[in-house]
């Protein structure tokens, strides 16, 4: 990892930091770019999503679908977790600790929003950042890859339709014009773009396009992190009043990370998929899109919404608790190939 991927949690503190102070000496600024809006987009968000998905994007090769089948059970398995299981789970979880447990401790008037920004987070299957978990447990790179390209191509047709259809299970009003322009212009136009830039630069070599990917891979997390910033500075009096929201919010992320990459290890095992393609399957299974996350939670409820604060407290807990099922994935290698079932 680079240092902006090593470090992510300490930069997304650190933005925290920056933008409640900045939020709390210059509201009327931040005001100002929060109603820079076309069609309920905010441009300054836009334009840094569009930064910050691009270049991730460049390194999925759609070429790689034909891969699928020869890794089929891992490929069920993931699939199975990220569309079947993870959003239901994180709904549950969000039921459980946000409108029960820990509602006599958060903003009455959020607490739908939270659930919203706790179901767009796990309706994401994770893109870029799954490549950086795959070689940390020596993965299969063609599964990795085939994998990555699937569920991309999966997420322009099912993103809309299941955040949808959990929003509704929780009671929530669905913006369907707002969520259908937040796809086309987070999912559909970047993967359009990147995909005609990836062919482009490959026409160059290969050396070009790793050197192109190599200078342009930090702006992806430069344009989170300002993004952070702009979050937060509208967030700052929500957070300075109620600092323990940002703890009770990772506890159902927390928990689903776990859940899900264990339950897909465990599927895996008992079909007899080899380490190499359950490690990548486990960690792609628990992480999240979270750079999707949060621009859609902007567009569909605010800057000041609990809703980005929720995506946003994903991206906050990313980092550290991945690097632990990494860990976990690698030290439990020995019980994993223990008496697996041999594949037929």
């Amino acid at each position: 990892m680079n240092i902006f991927e090593r470090y992510l949690t300490l930069w997304v503190f650190l933005c925290i930091v920056v933008g409640v102070v900045l939020g709390q000496f210059f509201p009327a600024s931040f005001h100002w770019l929060g109603e820079l809006e076309v069609a309920k987009v905010n441009l300054p968000v836009g334009l840094l999503i569009w930064v910050m998905i691009i270049p991730m994007l460049l390194r999925i090769d759609f070429g790689a679908l034909h891969e699928v089948r020869r890794h089929w059970r891992g490929i069920g398995v993931t699939l199975f977790i990220n569309w079947a299981v993870k959003p239901f789970s994180m709904a549950l979880l969000g039921w459980i600790f946000i409108r029960h447990l820990f509602a006599p401790y958060l903003p009455a008037d959020q607490l739908d929003s939270y659930i919203a920004g706790l179901i767009l987070l796990a309706a994401a299957p994770c893109t870029a950042m799954v490549f950086v978990w795959s070689r940390l447990v020596n993965g299969e790179p063609m599964f990795t890859l085939s994998q990555v390209a699937l569920n991309d191509a999966i997420m322009v047709f099912a993103f809309a339709p299941l955040v949808a259809l959990l929003l509704g299970l929780s009671s929530i009003i669905v913006p369907w014009d707002t969520l259908l322009v937040s796809v086309l212009l987070y999912i559909v136009i970047p993967v359009i773009i990147s995909q005609l830039l990836r062919k482009a630069l490959l026409r160059k070599g290969q050396a070009a396009f790793e050197l192109t990917l190599a200078r342009i891979g930090p702006w992806s997390i430069s344009a989170l992190l300002l993004t952070l910033v702009l979050l937060f500075a509208f967030q700052g009096k929500a957070i300075v009043e109620q600092p323990l929201i940002i703890l009770m919010l990772a506890v159902p992320i927390t928990i689903q990370v776990y859940f899900n990459s264990g339950l897909a290890s465990w599927l895996n095992k008992r079909t007899g998929e080899a380490h190499c393609v359950a490690g990548p399957s486990a960690l792609i299974g628990a992480s999240n899109f979270f750079e999707l996350a949060v621009a859609a939670a902007i567009s569909l409820f605010g800057f000041e919404s609990g809703a980005a604060l929720a995506t946003v407290v994903g991206v906050l807990i990313e980092v550290p608790v991945m690097l632990s099922v990494v860990y976990i994935v690698n030290r439990s290698q020995g019980w994993y190939e223990h008496d697996s079932p041999t594949p037929k």
